[in-house]
Parts: C-alpha cells; structure tokens; sequence
C-alpha cells in the first residue's frame, strides 16, 4: 500500500500564508519550523501548520498545492476554518470575474511563496474534496493574538505567556517593550510557557501588530473619550468563536493602560465588571480573564472526576445508628426519659444526612468499636 501524499498550509509570523506538498508532513513542517528550507519560510518563523489534507499520488497533491496558491487570503481562511459554503460562494465569484474580463488562469502570476516552477494550470475552484470532514485534515482553530502594547517588566510578559499557555494561546506579540527583547527576567516567570515566549514577534507598533487581525478587542476599564461597542471578555470570546479572520486581544502598560490612539484602533471595548472602587488588575491577571473565557468552548483537559460510592444500604446505616445508641444509652445520653424519642429522631438526622457510603459506615462503626474498649485492652 502506497503512502498518501499531503498539501498544506502553514501560517507565518508575519500573518501570511504559504502553500506546500509532501510525502513525509511532519519531517517538511519541522524542516519549515528550523529554517531548514530556504524561502519564503525562513524568514517568517515561526510557523504552524494551520490546514493539510492527504492526497493519493504526488500529481493530485501537487495540484492541490498550486489550486490553493491561487487562492485569495479569505478563501484560504475560509478552507482553514471549515467554511465550505463560503469557498463555493468566493469560488462563483471568481468565475464571474474570470468570465467577465476574458482572462484565463495561466495569466495569472505565480504566489511568490512557491517552492518550484510549475507548468500546469488548476481552476482555484476545483480539485478539494469536503466530504473527509475535520478529522481527515489538520486544522487550527482561529486562536486569538495576545498583543501586550509597550509592556514594562519581563516579569509581567513572563506571566502573560504563563497565562496564555495555561488556556490554550501561543501567539503572542510585544510592541516596542520597554526593556527590549529578549528580556531575560521574562523566563523564570513564565513558569515553563517558553514555547510563547520563544515565538513572541516584535512590532514597532500596535498598527504593525494587528495589521493582519480582522477583528482588534482593546481592554481598558476607561473608554478614553473614543465611542465604540464595550463587551466583557465572555462576548468577545464568544465573538471570536463566531467570526471568520485573525483576532487580536489588545492589552495596554501596566502602569497606565492603552491609550487613547491604541484605543481608536480597536474595533470594540474589553472591559471586566469590577469593583468601582478599585478596579486595578495586572497584566498577567487581564489576559488570563480573556483567555479563560475564549478556551471554555475549546476542550481543554478537564480534572478526573472521582466516581463516587452510593450510600450504604439501608440495614447497613441502621447497624450504625443502633452502635451508636448502645454506647450513648448507659452513659444517659437520652435523659430526661421525656425527651428520649426526640433525641433519637434528632441523632437519627444527623446520621442520615451525609449519605455515608458502606465504607464509611465502617470506618465509623469501628471507631466507635475501638471507643467501646478500655485503654490498653488489645483490639
């Protein structure tokens, strides 16, 4: 049995998008990850792998690879995303401009993020079967972009990553740190999350950042005179669940927040209800909300729940009740003889309430077995 062959697409640090084929997926995204392949790749790390899809022969991967070059940004992520209805719809369009003004597809000029010279031509629209369904390829989903905007303290990133990995999120981009990068105070505080700091991108400004994100969120508990949607970091995330395109969480200094012109970028308001008297949260404290919110619909590992035991039989819970008022009864426990039953009925509750299962029932039963001897008797 022959073994299949893979298209793929990476996405860039710098937020575009490269096409490739291969029989050995894993062995190419490493050699892409290390720089290992000369191109257009070596100087975007780092890269994630964000769509592939298996193919039978190297032909039908290789034109794969050229089809989806010829694609625009929206159509790719919309194949990233698993929108079907929205490739046909960009697909019809294309060939209504196609038609419209005569042009042809070998007209065209080849994406200058191809890895080899081609001499064949593929519709865009054609060629990529949806009938695998997300699990016969890899897909990444729309994660958001943290963006810390002048951050002062490494120690402050540090934790920022160690609250991004916590939740799932791994892109993160600093505009102008005013310590510099690298920051060596930033790695102790990440506690481990050096994959996001290692990966972390510098921009010279917050424009430069979110040049590729569709939607920006700003986070301030001040609106700074600039009129836009508020939403707290549940509807964002939930926002971001929804949306096709690149998100960007925007998070100010420590010091003073965002300003106003970061603000005026941002397509919408973060803003967590807080106590009105002090409404201060640190950095690491921000992006960890954000990042909680946007990961409650992702799957993350959740804690083992321990099974637990049913209460004990019911003849079980009587032999304990009745253990219990043996060695109460000579000490007169139950005195006055007037309110005997009601203190029966009132320890009866208080054993009954908890629901103790059959190895509880025992424990207590011996503990009540082992009070019963005298000191120094042996068991």
């Amino acid at each position: 049995m022959s073994l299949p062959f893979f298209a793929y697409i990476l996405r860039c640090s710098d937020g575009s998008y490269y096409v490739g084929h291969t029989d050995e997926l894993e062995k190419r995204i490493a050699q892409h990850h290390h720089g290992e392949i000369p191109g257009y790749t070596s100087s975007r790390r780092p890269v994630e792998l964000v769509w592939s899809d298996t193919f039978p022969d190297r032909d039908s991967a290789f034109a794969a690879e050229r089809q989806l070059k010829g694609w625009s940004r929206t159509k790719k992520e919309a194949l990233i995303g698993g929108d079907w209805e929205l490739v046909r719809n960009l697909a019809s369009r294309t060939r209504v401009l196609r038609d419209a003004d005569g042009s042809s597809p070998s007209s065209a000029p080849p994406p200058p993020q191809d890895e080899r010279g081609f001499s064949r031509t593929i519709h865009p629209e054609e060629g990529l079967s949806e009938g695998k369904g997300p699990s016969a390829r890899t897909r990444a989903t729309q994660a958001p972009v943290i963006v810390l905007v002048r951050p002062q303290l490494g120690e402050n990133i540090g934790k920022a990553a160690r609250a991004m990995l916590n939740f799932g999120l791994t892109e993160l981009r600093l505009v102008a740190p005013r310590d510099g990068w690298p920051n060596p105070s930033a790695g102790p505080a990440a506690s481990g999350a050096d994959i996001v700091l290692e990966r972390a991108a510098i921009h010279d400004t917050l424009a430069d950042a979110v040049a590729d994100c569709a939607h920006v969120y700003a986070t301030t508990v001040r609106k700074r005179g600039v009129t836009k949607p508020v939403v707290t970091p549940e509807e964002a995330a939930r926002a971001i669940h929804r949306e096709p395109g690149r998100s960007a969480l925007v998070f100010g200094p420590e010091r003073s927040g965002l300003e106003t012109d970061d603000v005026a970028l941002a397509r919408s308001i973060v803003t967590v209800p807080i106590n009105p008297a002090f409404g201060s949260l640190n950095l690491a404290q921000a992006v960890i909300l954000c990042a909680y919110e946007w990961s409650k619909t992702e799957g993350l590992e959740q804690p083992t729940e321990e099974e637990l035991l049913p209460p004990a039989p019911q003849d079980e819970l009587e032999g304990l009740i009745g253990h219990f008022e043996a060695l109460l009864e000579p000490r007169n426990y139950f005195f006055p003889e007037s309110r005997a039953a009601a203190s029966r009925r009132t320890l009866r509750g208080v054993l009954t309430k908890p629901g103790w299962n059959h190895l509880e029932v025992r424990t207590l039963r011996g503990v009540l077995s082992t009070l019963e001897r005298k000191p120094g008797d042996k068991p």
